[in-house]
């Protein structure tokens, strides 16, 4: 182990100890969760952004809930950092037999298609759903990928993403119909707007595409012409907010044009 890993473990022991910090001492692996996520979405928003010193910044951040939920497993007898670190190398040298055993040298489709597998093996028969695993605390339009995804491996899948993209057609037609009918039929509205949501995200699938990373691009694209149309009407004297629906389109289609 380096000596800052163990640096780092040990000032994580003592934030926890008696004589440590109130805050760090009152927490719960529920209560730190929500910032392990957090911190996982900013490696990600720097790595977007090609941010190579936020980068290391934000995988500091990362490291240290790993270190925060270790300790806390470790103070009630679980497990330990290190037994963190003991799972992943057996797991990831179990998953790449083409690496560290004797299997066949793979293509990366192929290699894929193997950690699947072996996935799969690894659940074994306690529950055989091809959908077994699949984390409910994923943000939603990724476990939509992971779970169209799951079912696709067990032939549930449309041939081609026209296929998909007529289902997103349908989908939508159906959001129209159910708020055309009762505009008060929230129950309704909210499971059919769902189902579009969750075609759109099988339609990415089908192309490619991370749905959540082009969701994200289109929110900074959104963030960046709006804010392009408030600067654009301040330069002309204008309260952006004051402006009618198309004033403020106007500005919008002078900011696409401008890019």
């Amino acid at each position: 182990m380096s000596a800052r890993l163990a640096e780092l473990l040990a000032i994580m022991a003592r934030l926890r100890s008696a004589d440590g910090c109130p805050w760090d001492r009152q927490q719960t692996f529920a209560s730190i969760a929500p910032y392990t996520i957090e911190e996982a979405y900013e490696v990600a928003d720097a790595i977007e952004r090609g941010d190579v010193g936020a980068l290391r910044d934000e995988l500091g951040d990362l490291l240290f809930q790993v270190v925060f939920h270790s300790q806390m497993a470790s103070e009630s007898g679980a497990f330990d950092f290190e037994a963190v670190a003991g799972a992943i190398c057996d797991k990831l040298t179990r998953r790449h037999p083409h690496v560290f055993g004797d299997g066949p040298s793979l293509s990366v489709v192929d290699q894929s298609a193997a950690w699947e597998d072996i996935k799969a093996a690894e659940r074994g028969a306690a529950d055989v759903s091809a959908l077994h695993g699949v984390p409910n605390a994923l943000p939603a339009l990724l476990r939509a990928y992971k779970l169209s995804k799951r079912a696709a491996r067990v032939g549930f899948d449309f041939e081609h993403a026209g296929q998909c993209a007529d289902k997103v057609d349908e989908e939508l037609l159906e959001v129209r119909a159910a708020s055309a009918a009762s505009p008060s039929a929230a129950a309704e509205i909210f499971e059919e707007v769902g189902d579009l949501l969750f075609a759109a995200a099988n339609l990415a699938r089908k192309l490619d595409v991370d749905a959540e990373a082009a969701l994200r691009a289109a929110n900074a694209k959104f963030e960046r012409r709006f804010r392009g149309m408030e600067s654009l009407a301040a330069q002309r004297g204008q309260v952006f907010s004051e402006l009618d629906l198309a004033a403020q389109e106007e500005l919008w289609q002078a900011v696409k044009r401008g890019e």
